[in-house]
């Protein structure tokens, strides 16, 4: 299985990002080709140590790396990832990976 992670950082407007990623990205993620499964973090998220800068971790399931770079070539990706400044205040990271089970 593949994932891409997203971490996005502490918004300006904590508020406004999670009314505008529930109600705006998600339905828009949820329509990108191959996702097999969708997952975001709730409450905080916490280091160790304890707070991070980190607002939200979404985690989207893909079979495969090609998978991932298809959906996002297509329309529905582009415009998933077209929306991300429209509430990102904080700034987006994306990592992609193949996972194994151990």
């Amino acid at each position: 299985m593949a994932q891409l992670v997203v971490t996005y950082g502490v918004p300006s407007e904590p508020a406004a990002f999670d009314r505008h990623y529930s109600e705006i990205h998600v339905p828009l993620a949820r329509a990108i080709p191959g996702l097999r499964r969708f997952e975001t973090t709730r409450g905080p998220v916490l280091t160790p140590e304890g707070p991070s800068d980190v607002h939200m971790i979404a985690t989207l399931h893909f079979d495969t790396l090609g998978d991932i770079a298809a959906a996002f070539a297509s329309p529905e990706g582009q415009a998933a990832a077209a929306d991300v400044p429209n509430f990102a205040s904080g700034g987006a990271s994306m990592l992609m990976f193949d996972t194994v089970e151990l």
